[in-house]
């Protein structure tokens, strides 16, 4: 289960090649009584003439596919991995499930799915499957995605930028909850949907209809349910299984610096923004505070294991916390001020994963780190939601911060009593919790030392390349990984590559499975016996790999991969009570979901790098991004892995194939 960040949205909807235009930041849009280009409410980032859930109601619903389907697919996924002996063991397994028990499980399923209309049949063991995980959300489950630098240097001083995101970030939620936030869309026609004409058309269709009208115009809107919670919001420990909390009437801000916590109210009694000058000026108060750092900082409980925070948690609340732990929960994010300075984007990478544990608080939603020399990321909390909702949140506040700041270098704070404002939280511990806290401190940096982290660019082609070439970008990404890895180990392994199905209503994620039996050939042609091939014949199988990830990815993002329905089937299976099938006691299946190769891509204006760790011990979690002219990834791994070797592999690989797109031979 992979912290995984996803901009591959509803890719199934474009043909490979064709062009289309994700509506996640520059929308143009108009208000019902003027133009939003020309009038924009300081409380708002904009004003949607098409309200925020408008096409919510009349989502598609996310299709349960074929059990036939489902099984010849997982059947080609395995065939990459296994040798022939494994295989037909596997595929008897496999068939066995489909005509007996597999069938009467995917009935049921169907059945349950039919009765519940208003919601999609793997939401629910999704947020399961997150909530009754015992491990650490740090590493394990928090991913991280960083800002680019503000273009103008001087507003990226830390109490500038950090006033402007929070002041921003509260911009994007009051215009959330006023239904103006502009719905996300998919334009295949922008040209047709995204203009005022169509817009202004659309908003007088019922919202039990809209989809249809978008669709009418090639335009493809997607699943907002879960934004409502990236405010107010927090995951709760409890023992065998964890509780989202959202509560909305919380108008402050939680921060943190040193480990010391502190709220004040960045929402004043009317529900307006407080003004940006006295948020700088409680903000610049907290960065002068001389409190030192607590010897047993809170935040480190929220890096434990789920059974013991819940349990040292419930210790909190019985020594007179629980007032302080509701202000934590109820905030509306928190804002981390950071005292280090970063020295490179390595640097950036750890502090923004995981940090030193003091100065977090891992179950919020999300939170916003800010660095002393202004380095900034969003850590966010994955069981409420995917990287759909958070890149977006992510784009439309680097978009207002950078264009529209609040508050500007030399701009003085408010004069305004900051001291009365700001409160700093004190929690009463006593030595059981010391311990605790003590405890955690010394597993958490266990974990962490654990965990390398390198990056690699290559420069010599990307997107532009790839296309002129016919060839998936994405495609050709993936195939380096796996003639990397290939390089490295020798092995083809289990890959899971992330894919939103936030096309549909309560659409979560699909796996579409990179390693394929056209990646392993042509993975072993490249390394293995490149003189054997003829430049031709080495672009005829990259031509294939293309084609077929294309094929897999589009399949993917319309619902119809395997992994999420055989999911669904063992957890239904579990449901009742039943023994599980061989299907999932067959070692194949085990290998198959142990993903050595844990990957997310992501590409956005407003986003420097993303991360997470690996999902196995023996794995690397892949970052990677392909842009015009060149590609980059940022990897982690454990010491059962080398990440600067396997870097190196996937640079020589990606070197290989852009010598055959030239024409010329690999040696």
């Amino acid at each position: 289960m992979a912290s995984l960040i996803s901009t591959q949205c509803a890719v199934s909807l474009r043909k490979s090649g064709s062009r289309f235009r994700v509506t996640t930041s520059a929308l143009s849009l108009s208000s019902r009584s003027y133009s939003s280009k020309t009038d924009c409410s300081a409380e708002y980032l904009h004003k949607s003439v098409v309200p925020s859930m408008h096409y919510q109601k009349s989502l598609p619903r996310l299709p349960i596919p074929k059990l036939e389907d489902t099984i010849r697919r997982y059947l080609a996924a395995q065939k990459p991995l296994l040798n022939d002996d494994q295989y037909r063991t596997t595929e008897k397994i496999a068939q066995d499930f489909q005509k007996g028990v597999g069938m009467q499980l995917h009935e049921e399923l169907v059945a349950q799915d039919k009765n519940n209309k208003h919601t999609s049949y793997i939401s629910g063991p999704w947020f399961d499957m997150y909530l009754s995980a015992r491990d650490s959300v740090v590493l394990n489950f928090n991913p991280f995605m960083s800002f680019n630098p503000d273009p103008k240097k001087d507003y990226n001083d830390q109490l500038v930028r950090s006033t402007n995101m929070a002041c921003s970030a509260v911009r994007f939620m009051k215009t959330l909850r006023a239904g103006l936030l502009a719905p996300e869309v998919f334009h295949l026609n922008p040209e047709k949907s995204d203009t005022d004409q169509f817009k202004n058309f659309i908003r007088w269709v019922p919202s039990s209809l809209s989809w249809y009208g978008a669709y009418m115009v090639n335009a493809y809107p997607l699943d907002m349910s879960q934004y409502f919670r990236l405010f107010n919001s927090t995951r709760i420990p409890k023992r065998g299984r964890d509780e989202l909390v959202t509560d909305e009437s919380g108008r402050h801000l939680l921060i943190m610096r040193k480990g010391n916590m502190y709220v004040f109210d960045i929402i004043d009694t009317d529900g307006n923004l407080v003004k940006p000058a006295e948020v700088q000026s409680h903000l610049k108060h907290i960065l002068l505070d001389p409190t030192p750092a607590p010897t047993f900082p809170l935040g480190l409980l929220t890096s434990e294991n789920r059974d013991t925070w819940a349990g040292l948690r419930d210790k909190l609340i019985s020594a007179g916390n629980a007032e302080n732990l509701r202000l934590v929960d109820s905030a509306l994010f928190c804002l981390c001020l950071d005292d280090e300075s970063m020295r490179d984007h390595i640097h950036v990478s750890h502090n923004m994963l995981h940090g030193d544990g003091c100065n977090r608080w891992y179950d919020k939603s999300f939170s916003i780190i800010v660095t002393k020399d202004g380095e900034a990321a969003i850590n966010f909390e994955h069981s409420w939601g995917d990287g759909v909702a958070v890149l977006r949140f992510q784009n439309e506040i680097f978009k207002d911060t950078t264009e529209k700041p609040l508050v500007h270098p030399g701009s003085a704070p408010a004069s305004v009593d900051s001291a009365s404002a700001v409160r700093r939280l004190d929690f009463n511990l006593d030595s059981e919790l010391e311990h605790g806290i003590k405890k955690a401190k010394e597993n958490f940096d266990s974990a962490v030392s654990k965990l390398t982290i390198d990056a690699v660019e290559f420069k010599k082609g990307g997107k532009e390349q790839l296309k002129k070439s016919k060839l998936s970008p994405d495609a050709i990404a993936q195939l380096s990984f796996q003639m990397g890895f290939l390089r490295q180990y020798g092995q083809t392994v289990a890959t899971y590559e992330s894919c939103s199905t936030a096309a549909f209503k309560h659409g979560r994620t699909e796996t579409i499975r990179p390693a394929t039996v056209h990646t392993k050939r042509c993975s072993h042609a490249f390394v293995n016996e490149p003189g054997k091939h003829s430049v031709e014949e080495l672009r005829a199988m990259l031509n294939e790999c293309s084609k077929y990830h294309s094929q897999l990815t589009r399949e993917a993002a319309m619902g119809q991969g395997f992994d999420r329905h055989l999911f669904a089937l063992r957890y239904l299976s579990t449901l009742k009570g039943q023994a599980l099938h061989d299907l999932y006691t067959d070692p194949a299946y085990a290998a198959i979901n142990h993903n050595v190769l844990s990957t997310s891509t992501l590409t956005s204006p407003a986003v420097s790098l993303g991360g997470f760790a690996p999902v196995v011990p023996d794995g690397f979690g892949v970052g990677y991004g392909v842009h015009d002219d060149w590609m980059g990834c940022n990897v982690s791994s454990y010491p059962a892995r080398n990440v600067h070797e396997f870097l190196q592999c996937v640079h020589k690989s990606l070197e290989d194939i852009f010598s055959v797109l030239e024409g010329k031979p690999i040696n």
